[in-house]
């Protein structure tokens, strides 16, 4: 892998509940290199979004930081003042929310909006803001017909399009995207991914991508990290970690979809409830699903162990591979 261009460290973010602090993210680490695009899955309340806000540092209250770093490019965001973040924001990464096609102004222009974030980060003329907004529309298939058009004036597709639009005015190094494209049609679904893609190899800025969809993140990623209690339990590349899945969790979300090719098979969900993340489990935390787990599983927490390009916290994964050596 290439020089990353962020580094999280032992990242960890706390919800503060009437029974206590809700430990959403415990513990999260990884890197992420320039151009490289990075999948997160995992099941609904794991902790997925919130670590996306994390690493653009965007919690509010009842969310906190309560430990790690953020590295973008050297600087530690953790430690920088509101006024300070503003400079990278846009500039040097940019987010597009779940559901962002829902998040523009609806009394507002889409040419309006862009030239609003163009000032509020630029001194550019009114000229070049024009050609810009232009030159991003362009670069996600919207004609610049429509800087002139109000967002309820477009479909769905179109509006999440404009969003990514935004995103990528100033030329970003890292776009975060937060399950951009479950409100979509697979039809706009697959458009909207294929310029991502596109606009990926040809402006080189690395990806975070948060979904439940399996087959947007197997054709899509270059690297896919499995997250499950706020941890993540499985990390590598895309590929070898659909066809070799080796923790337990990860082998129940490959399980729990249905594949185009081969024979049919019966689906199988994954049995239980996750932990409750106020009061976890001492051991694994998904120890309590797993068909596979023992004593030292219930017992002792499983560190995230790295097995070349792969990475796995599991206790009978480790006991697998030192047998093995």
């Amino acid at each position: 892998m290439s020089e990353p261009i962020l580094q999280v460290r032992d990242l960890r973010v706390e919800y503060a509940t009437p029974a206590g602090p809700a430990q959403a993210v415990g513990g999260v680490s990884f890197d992420l290199a320039k151009g490289e695009f990075l999948a997160i899955v995992g099941e609904s309340g794991c902790g997925k979004s919130t670590l996306l806000f994390a690493v653009a540092q965007l919690l509010t209250y009842p969310g906190r930081l309560a430990g790690g770093e953020v590295l973008f490019d050297g600087v530690d965001f953790t430690t920088l003042k509101p006024e300070e973040l503003r400079l990278h924001r846009w500039r040097d990464i940019s987010v597009v929310m779940q559901s962002a096609m829902n998040a523009l102004n609806p009394t507002l222009t889409i040419g309006a909006q862009l030239t609003d974030a163009c000032k509020a980060h630029t001194e550019w003329s009114d000229e070049k803001i024009a050609q810009r907004s232009a030159e991003v529309l362009a670069m996600v298939a919207i004609d610049a017909v429509h800087l002139k058009s109000y967002p309820f004036q477009l479909s769905g597709g179109m509006r999440q399009r404009a969003m990514i639009a935004m995103a990528l005015l100033l030329e970003p190094k890292l776009v975060i995207m937060d399950e951009p494209t479950s409100a979509l049609d697979v039809v706009a679904q697959r458009s909207l991914m294929h310029q991502v893609e596109t606009l990926r190899h040809q402006l080189g800025f690395a990806v975070i991508f948060v979904t439940h969809d399996m087959s947007v993140v197997s054709h899509y990623s270059d690297r896919l990290a499995v997250m499950y209690a706020g941890e993540i339990v499985e990390l590598g590349p895309t590929r070898e970690v659909f066809d070799r899945p080796e923790h337990p969790y990860s082998q129940g979300l490959m399980e729990a979809f249905p594949s185009l090719l081969g024979e049919s098979k019966q689906l199988t969900g994954i049995a239980g409830n996750p932990p409750s993340l106020v009061d976890p489990p001492e051991g694994c935390l998904f120890a309590p699903r797993c068909a596979y787990a023992n004593d030292e599983c219930r017992s002792v927490r499983p560190e995230l162990i790295a097995y070349g390009n792969h990475q796995v916290r599991c206790h009978l994964v480790a006991r697998t591979r030192k047998n093995d050596a």
